[in-house]
């Protein structure tokens, strides 16, 4: 098997587990980062066991490379992803893969002239509870699909929120790759938003959209920084989907670990275990076998219609044609 080998372009907390994932990976290598804060990237190379590259340039010239992941911040992956295509690199790029739809537009083509492959970071997609909803929902085992649900309550600190876009982008991005996933594409979409203490962090930390798709099934999505659900069953991320002749449900807190990790209060072991799976097929299954991601950046042009419709509907008070 030969040693696919790796660089990350940016060293913040998701790095962790990209690097708990790659270390843990036969046939895959960890080689060096670059972090723009220069004594960050050098504490966490020391923790990855891994060298540390001056600028992303000397990254992108290293022929031993094989892929960079692309783990900075939303407004330099289209730069980081375009620079990486035209260098020959495979790409994995965090969610959400851009800030635009126009950015997203233009990775797709440079990708395409370089003949890389290109998988942003989908990454709840790639857990098994998902893959066995869409094997359930394909094969017909739970008739017609009524109604999708995924709703997110975990609290973050107003020192941690404030760094994050608000939660239709920062959380409602994964609502609505699932969503494409497992319940089809929208035709309508209505969404409310709002904040909480807008003292430090004015961006909003609650929002809720409600979407009919065009198979006729209903969805709801919702997330919120604002509170933890500590009620019984709680809604901490949960996914439900629901048919004519049965029903699944995937949730955070069928697996914790009484531990501070990070912005969440415990660790939800399904989060980091998602990260794993996704590094995973990307070097396994994209990378060596020549597979498809299971969400493309195609889908990530489509999640960003969605979240740029959800910000249409709340500002203009509409429902918007998708």
């Amino acid at each position: 098997m030969n040693t696919i080998k790796i660089g990350f372009i940016g060293a913040g907390d998701i790095a962790d587990l990209h690097a708990e994932a790659i270390n843990g990976l036969e046939g895959a290598e960890l080689v060096g980062l670059w972090n723009r804060t220069i004594e960050k990237g050098q504490r966490k190379a020391k923790q990855y066991g891994c060298s540390v590259y001056a600028n992303v340039d000397e990254m992108l010239l290293d022929p031993e490379i094989d892929a960079v992941f692309i783990l900075t911040n939303m407004e330099t992956h289209c730069e980081y992803t375009i620079k990486a295509a035209r260098a020959g690199k495979h790409i994995l790029v965090e969610k959400p893969a851009a800030s635009s739809i126009q950015e997203l537009v233009k990775m797709q083509q440079a990708v395409k002239e370089a003949g890389v492959k290109c998988m942003p970071v989908h990454n709840y997609i790639y857990e098994p509870g998902i893959l066995r909803t869409k094997s359930m929902i394909q094969n017909g085992s739970l008739g017609d699909i009524t109604q999708f649900y995924m709703m997110y309550n975990i609290h973050h600190a107003d020192d941690i929120r404030v760094r994050y876009p608000g939660v239709i982008r920062q959380i409602l991005t994964h609502h609505c790759y699932t969503m494409l996933y497992l319940a089809g594409k929208p035709k309508t979409i209505s969404c409310l938003k709002h904040t909480v203490d807008s003292t430090i962090a004015p961006q909003e930390n609650v929002a809720m959209a409600n979407i009919q798709m065009e198979n006729g099934v209903l969805s709801h999505l919702s997330a919120s920084f604002a509170n933890d659900d500590h009620s019984g069953d709680p809604w901490t991320c949960i996914i439900k989907v629901i048919g004519t002749k049965g029903s699944t449900r995937y949730s955070y807190r069928d697996w914790v670990i009484n531990e501070r990790k990070g912005a969440h209060s415990q660790t939800y072991y399904s989060y980091p275990e998602s990260i794993k799976n996704t590094a995973t097929h990307f070097i396994n299954r994209v990378l060596r076998s020549g597979e498809e991601p299971l969400s493309t950046l195609e889908d990530a042009i489509s999640c960003q219609r969605i979240i740029e419709a959800c910000e249409r509907s709340e500002k203009e008070g509409i429902h918007v044609k998708f």
